[in-house]
């Protein structure tokens, strides 16, 4: 099976090919230009450079929420544009869980950390038993105090990444009682090619959707909508 996976869920945006066992190509920014001004230009490059006719992919991956809310909309839109054009399902996978699957062999626990704003993030944690990945705790939007109470609680040792890491790296320190790490560079953001690998998974499990059926999980309102139920109250 052959796999394209998009991630524009964070401050990175990350396109790429992943078929069976191989990561064909991967393309990933972390820069300051929107994801609409990189996504399918990104798309387009990867594939003449592998030579590859879209109408060979068994279906489109990507990570649907939480996140950006604006990158969310934009990865979701083009999935479900290249979907809807090639007749192929879509494979929606969870942002945090595509980002626990950056370090899938660990043997220690996964815990993700991107930045939700408003004193929040949006995290979850994770195991891999046998290179499966399992979920301890759903991906959730919480106070960075909760999250390191339901490690102490479990009492493994940690590894965290995302881009919430070096926002809250201090307070997370702070808060710490169990033994804990941070991912490299390398493996600390959004990657398509995790999330292209894990949606192989997903596929042999029969877990696809439609284009029209897919919409992302944004796990909190925008601040837009927050401010007018706001108004409303007044």
């Amino acid at each position: 099976m052959k796999v394209l996976a998009l991630d524009s869920s964070g401050l990175v945006a990350s396109v790429a090919v992943v078929e069976e066992e191989n990561l064909l190509a991967e393309y990933t920014v972390n820069y300051k230009k929107t994801h609409s001004q990189t996504l399918l230009p990104m798309l387009d490059e990867i594939a003449g450079m592998i030579e590859l006719d879209l109408k060979t992919i068994d279906a489109i991956a990507v990570a649907g929420g939480p996140g950006s809310f604006t990158g969310l909309r934009i990865g979701s839109a083009t999935a479900k544009g290249l979907g809807l054009a090639l007749e192929k399902p879509l494979v929606h996978i969870p942002t945090v869980e595509g980002l626990a699957y950056n370090l899938c062999g660990t043997d220690k626990l996964v815990c993700p950390l991107m930045d939700a704003r408003r004193g929040q993030v949006y995290t979850g944690i994770y195991r891999f038993e046998q290179g499966k990945l399992e979920v301890v705790e759903e991906q959730m939007a919480v106070d960075l105090a909760v999250i390191a109470g339901k490690l102490k609680h479990l009492g493994q040792a940690v590894i965290f990444l995302g881009d919430g890491v070096p926002v809250y790296r201090e307070q997370l320190e702070k808060l710490m009682e169990v033994p804990y790490s941070f991912a490299p560079a390398h493996l600390n953001k959004q990657r398509a090619g995790a999330v292209g690998a894990l949606a192989l998974e997903y596929l042999r499990q029969g877990r696809t959707e439609t284009a029209a059926e897919h919409s992302p999980t944004y796990l909190r309102m925008a601040q837009a909508e927050r401010e007018r139920l706001a108004r409303e109250k007044q």
